[in-house]
């Protein structure tokens, strides 16, 4: 069980940024975070995620159109911005990522909205890995929605084969640029017990 200083990392003391320090974060950094974050479960291990880092000024110069005027300066400020999307063909990789059975991903090829359904599904679940491993690796993340997802896809997936899911702007995070912390739902009235 991880102590109290590494849950505070992960959930209770994270916050989601708003705009970053100076602070680079190296390309052997996105890799370890990617190196932790693939071994979260999919279904069928069928692992859809696909992340475009734009670390660079021309690649983040792409991305500015598409983003909503309050999603801007934070987005500039950020030394990476990712963008988390789906492969909708994901099926394509079943004899490395299921080998002991790669028929079952037969079903995919037959029925688009099936594969489409579980793609989404399963990336956002691997969304989810990737703020913690980020996290875990020291990291402070900034999530967005507020984006024109079908500029972001004609820009960064024009092929059609991936698309956007949401951002997330990684590095240092600035803490005079936090807004205060929100309540969340008591046990009451987000869960019951069967």
């Amino acid at each position: 069980m991880l102590d109290k200083a590494g849950m505070d990392a992960l959930f209770s003391g994270a916050r989601s940024h708003n705009g970053f320090l100076d602070w680079p974060v190296p390309e052997a950094l996105l890799r370890e975070l990617y190196d932790l974050l693939k071994w979260g479960p999919t279904s069928a291990n069928c692992s859809p995620q696909r992340i475009l880092f734009l670390a660079s000024p021309e690649a983040k110069a792409r991305l500015l159109p598409a983003l909503s005027p309050g999603n801007v300066a934070k987005t500039e400020s950020a030394p990476v911005t990712c963008i988390l999307g789906y492969d909708r063909r994901f099926y394509e990789h079943a004899e490395a990522l299921f080998p002991h059975n790669p028929g079952l991903y037969d079903s995919f090829t037959r029925d688009e909205g099936h594969a489409e359904t579980t793609a989404f599904r399963n990336a956002t679940l691997q969304a989810g890995y990737f703020l913690l491993a980020a996290r875990a690796l020291g990291l402070d993340c900034g999530p967005m929605s507020g984006f024109d997802e079908a500029l972001v896809n004609e820009t960064f997936f024009p092929d059609g084969r991936c698309r956007v899911n949401f951002l997330c702007n990684l590095g240092q995070g600035d803490p005079a640029r936090l807004f205060g912390r929100l309540p969340r739902l008591a046990f009451e009235q987000a869960c019951s017990v069967l």
